[in-house]
């Protein structure tokens, strides 16, 4: 974004870079920037919370009455992810015992992620997660990696875990929970969580590529 910060000013369009820390700003030197510093993925603070996102966008556009610069200003409030603090959500009961957990899990959590989907956006496919969840339950177990009819998208499948149970969190909160606190309550506190991390410990000890088993969650939680 600061590379093209300078291609947009040299053909005569001003713009404005909002940053979650310096660092950036620092090393590019774009002509005008702001310094938000919040989680990643959340560049104006908090979730709907239209007051205090245009108070962010307020003062990163009044950096346009300023020279070319660079010039860089801090937004005053900082926001932490609070991943330490997992999402206080309840876990269904088990309800088929036949099922492997995860799945057994995910399938019970399927209306809670129903309610969480906001704007008609969806972030993945219930019935594809739960197929997911099931190769990984395998390869957790000790199948080899290349028989247990993982998804051929590794990580993709990962991603789709991940997000379809962070959708459920949003299901079964009455709050916007704080950037990362959804994610710390999958892998710490679920049965999809445990499987994945089983899944992980898996491929990294039958020598799958290091890729593959080290993102199948997500780093921070490693």
């Amino acid at each position: 974004m600061g590379a093209l910060s300078h291609i947009f000013e040299a053909n005569g369009l001003a713009t404005v870079g909002v940053y979650p820390t310096g660092d950036i700003p620092e090393r590019m030197r774009p002509p005008r920037s702001l310094i938000a510093r919040f989680p990643l993925g959340r560049p104006l603070g908090r979730p709907r919370d239209p007051k205090f996102q245009r108070a962010v966008l307020s003062a990163a556009f009044s950096l346009l009455s300023a020279p070319a610069g660079p010039v860089t200003d801090t937004f005053p409030e900082v926001i932490s992810d609070q991943a330490e603090v997992a999402l206080s959500c309840p876990v269904p009961p088990r309800y088929d015992p036949d099922l492997p957990a995860a799945v057994d899990e995910a399938r019970a959590l399927r209306p809670a992620f129903e309610r969480g989907c906001t704007g008609g956006i969806s972030v993945a496919d219930p019935d594809a997660v739960e197929a997911a969840l099931d190769a990984f339950d395998r390869l957790a177990r000790g199948t080899p990696w290349k028989e247990a009819g993982l998804p051929r998208d590794l990580l993709g499948a990962a991603r789709a875990v991940l997000g379809y149970y962070q959708q459920a969190a949003l299901g079964l909160s009455d709050h916007v929970p704080a950037a990362r606190q959804a994610e710390s309550w999958y892998a710490q506190h679920t049965a999809a969580g445990a499987t994945m991390r089983a899944a992980r410990d898996q491929l990294k000890e039958q020598g799958a590529p290091t890729p593959l088993w080290f993102y199948l969650l997500p780093a921070t939680q490693s």
